[in-house]
Order: structure tokens, then C-alpha cells, then sequence
């Protein structure tokens, strides 16, 4: 079973106006790129290899989530982010790590007692699930477009 996103009509709409928009944009942009810069086959193969590094990261078990529950918590700590995904504490405890070093989180102590740990968004944290959220909306096949 292929769980659908609550969206009012109109709300649902609005979401894939935008969409096509970014789309359209991105195309056109990235035509404007390769009409200016001739790209080797050699350079495509090396921004596609860090792209993917990013992606597989991203796409792993947890790692979506626990961006997105920041993005709507804004922080949160390590007892709240456990509790809400109902993931173990050491797979936590990984993905937390992972995201940090790669700079999507960023991880504040405060000196107690008791020592409390509050994880929040960096702004590329921030930006990559304002980008991802439309990208899995759109891959969901979601989209009223989609479905003719």
C-alpha cells in the first residue's frame, strides 16, 4: 500500500504550480550551462560521483527523517528524536554523527546538570530538505499530472 499525502485540492494545486515552475527552471538553466560550458565526459563522471556520495547518504534509513522532524522542531534533542522515529540508539546515534560531519546538523551541547545534547538544522540541512521534500512528492507519484 502506497500511502497518499493529506492535501486539500487546492493546496495539492498550488504544490505542483510551483514544482513545474523549479522544474522548468532547472531545465533551462542547466541548458544555459551546457550551451556556455563544454563539459568533458570525464567531468560529468567526477560531479556525478560527489552527487552520489550525497544522495546515498541521504537516502538512507533515517537520515530524511530525522532532517525533516528538525525542520519542523526546529531542535530537538537525542531522547525527543528517538522517541518520535522509534529508531534504537545506536543507529541514532550513527545517522546523527553522519549528518553532523557532513554539515546538515549541527549539534549543540548545554551544560547542565544534566548535560543536555540539541541537534538543529545548518542552513544546508535546511536547504536540502526544502529541496527534497518536492523531489520524493514528485518522485511519490503524487502529482494530479502523473496520474492521467
Amino acid at each position: 500500500m502506497n500511502p497518499q499525502p493529506v492535501l486539500s485540492s487546492e493546496l495539492q494545486r498550488l504544490i505542483e504550480t510551483r514544482l513545474k515552475d523549479n522544474l522548468e527552471g532547472i531545465q533551462q538553466t542547466l541548458s544555459q550551462v551546457f550551451k556556455i560550458q563544454e563539459l568533458e565526459l570525464e567531468d560529468l563522471k567526477e560531479t556525478m560521483e560527489v552527487l552520489e556520495e550525497s544522495f546515498n547518504m541521504l537516502s538512507q534509513k533515517w537520515s530524511l527523517q530525522i532532517l525533516y522532524m528538525l525542520f519542523l522542531r526546529k531542535t530537538a534533542g537525542f531522547g525527543e528524536l528517538k522517541r518520535t522515529l522509534g529508531v534504537n540508539s545506536r543507529t541514532l546515534s550513527n545517522k546523527l554523527k553522519s549528518l553532523s560531519e557532513n554539515s546538515f546538523l549541527e549539534r549543540t551541547v548545554q551544560q547542565g546538570p544534566p548535560v543536555r545534547v540539541r541537534y538543529s538544522l545548518t542552513e544546508k540541512g535546511n536547504n536540502t530538505i526544502l529541496l527534497a521534500l518536492p523531489f520524493l512528492y514528485y518522485a511519490s507519484g503524487n502529482l494530479t499530472s502523473q496520474k492521467t
